[in-house]
């Protein structure tokens, strides 16, 4: 892949002595470093640089979601901001005030209050994910935080971690007690896509080899095809994309399936026509939806997620697919239910941890 490490790190004094800059100054030997004070918001990027600054909100945090689409509770785990990857559709891109790749170094405040949270709710699953404001790995090679996440996972009796991420930097995971309680998670896309849209991630094909090497490894796995784009010739190539993954791990090692199609808040239109301007992505049929989103036309995002459900359901009719941020009539035409009738996402979801990972409802 094209992402490449930081060359300049900037410390804020009150992290100096976190493990995770620790662990920068031992794999990056030489990167610049510079402690300051306080690290100030920028409109200014630098793709080499990378801030590690100390959070002061709130660690865990529910997704985004809107009461208009249906959601799937899922709970995030705020511990950095930013990407690298540079694809053009990102919505990071507008929804950011800070242009660089940013780490909250007081990762010890981080584990006591997700710890904290976990205790408070004892008998609440949560499943909680780090790839909403940044990749899950992006930055793992060099952080090895990872190393610190999945065996905390490991320990707890109410949560399941999810790194999502569109790189292959898996290493740091193989040897890893992990305890079945860590879901390594790619996002996927059409070979096009994936060439013309995602300048800096891994290629579909080091994606799925390092999805192979992580069912190897005894985790569970899950896929986001999202976002879908409309395209002259998406159907045979996200059946191409479908055929590689379940040639390549076992459905049996998948606990879900996300389909989302593409939709972006308006501001972000002007970003990627200034940033990307040879892109196709904005030349659909685009309406508001009720979240103020600009998404494809209802018939369009109902024969995608038609056809990527008819496919899934082919090879494995057991394995959990749902629609990220949709209406129930999209749910209706697409899968030939809504989500009420099986309880709604988040109970689906449960299930699907219940019944592709042995772990039952604390």
């Amino acid at each position: 892949m094209r992402c490449t490490p930081p060359r300049k790190i900037i410390v804020e004094a009150s992290v100096a002595q976190d493990p995770s800059v620790a662990a920068l100054r031992a794999n990056l030997p030489s990167a610049e470093f510079e402690v300051v004070d306080e690290v100030h918001d920028t409109l200014s990027h630098d793709a080499g640089l990378l801030e590690v600054v100390r959070f002061r909100g709130r660690f865990l945090r529910p997704c985004p979601g809107t009461r208009r689409y249906h959601c799937c509770g899922y709970r995030i785990l705020h511990f950095g901001t930013g990407c690298s990857l540079g694809c053009t559709y990102c919505i990071l891109q507008a929804y950011l005030n800070n242009p660089n790749l940013r780490l909250f170094g007081n990762t010890d405040d981080l584990f006591r209050d997700l710890q904290q949270d976990l205790l408070a709710s004892p008998h609440t699953l949560f499943r909680i994910g780090t790839g909403e404001f940044t990749d899950s790995l992006l930055l793992d090679p060099w952080t090895g935080f990872s190393r610190r996440l999945v065996p905390f996972f490991a320990r707890q009796t109410n949560a399941i971690l999810e790194l999502k991420t569109k790189t292959d930097f898996v290493k740091n995971l193989e040897d890893l007690h992990h305890r079945g309680r860590t879901i390594v998670a790619w996002s996927l896309n059409g070979a096009s896509v994936v060439r013309g849209e995602e300048y800096g991630a891994a290629t579909l094909q080091r994606r799925l080899e390092a999805a192979r090497s992580c069912a190897q490894w005894g985790y569970h796995l899950a896929f986001h095809f999202d976002p879908m784009l409309d395209y002259p010739g998406w159907r045979e190539e996200y059946g191409e994309v479908l055929n590689r993954l379940f040639d390549t791990v076992p459905s049996e090692r998948i606990v879900w399936i996300s389909l989302g199609a593409f939709r972006f808040m308006p501001q972000l239109k002007a970003t990627i026509q200034e940033r990307y301007p040879r892109s196709p992505i904005l030349c659909g049929e685009f309406i508001k939806g009720l979240d103020g989103k600009m998404r494809y036309f209802r018939d369009i995002r109902v024969e995608l997620y038609r056809y990527m459900v008819e496919r899934i359901r082919n090879v494995d009719p057991t394995l959990c697919v749902y629609l990220c941020m949709e209406a129930t009539d999209i749910w209706q035409e697409a899968f030939g239910f809504s989500p009420e009738r099986k309880g709604g996402v988040p109970a689906m979801l449960d299930r699907a941890v219940r019944e592709r990972m042995g772990i039952e409802k604390p």
